[in-house]
């Protein structure tokens, strides 16, 4: 299994946003309604937006090849003044999960953060989601608090921020 990750790119957008529905419609059902799913992915993947994140230079988003297809990405950025690197976006392709994949991930943001003097490593994750929290705590994830936010036409986002320290930094960092 070759593993490859690299910055997503423009020609890029398209099957990210693709493999994002896929892997939504397959994890959301149960946890949230329909249309906030479908709100969620038009807000958080629609092709100019992506199109835009990829400028910023306090934001970056990643994908996961294997053996040359599209399996996964995640999406980063600082936070806190600098001082924490939340994992703003993680998926793998539900068929490859289990394998090490997001485990590759999140070491690979966890480097970013760490190269830029992050001392911790933040995500938002919906209380439902139990195989997601499952699988943060078994990297080292820990639950700091309970958020519920407002996203916009009654929809909300009903999340534990989970974090996890990185080696090297202490509280006081």
């Amino acid at each position: 299994m070759n593993v490859l990750i690299t910055p997503l790119t423009a020609a890029d957008v398209d099957p990210v946003a693709a493999l994002a529905r896929r892997i939504w419609q397959q994890t959301y059902p149960g946890i949230i309604s329909q249309a906030q799913i479908d709100f969620m992915l038009e807000q958080r993947y629609h092709r100019q937006r992506l199109l835009d994140e990829l400028t910023r230079p306090d934001l970056w988003w990643d994908q996961l090849r294997v053996d040359g297809q599209l399996a996964g990405f995640s999406s980063c950025m600082r936070v806190d003044g600098g001082k924490e690197m939340k994992l703003d976006k993680i998926y793998v392709e539900p068929a490859r999960q289990r394998l090490g994949l997001g485990a590759r991930l999140i070491a690979h943001v966890a480097e970013r953060a760490l190269a830029l003097g992050c001392g911790t490593l933040i995500l938002a994750v919906n209380k439902r989601n139990q195989a997601a929290i499952v699988a943060y705590r078994k990297h080292g994830f820990a639950v700091r608090e309970s958020v519920c936010v407002d996203i916009g036409q009654g929809f909300v986002m009903d999340d534990f921020i989970m974090a996890k320290p990185l080696p090297g930094h202490t509280a006081e960092s």
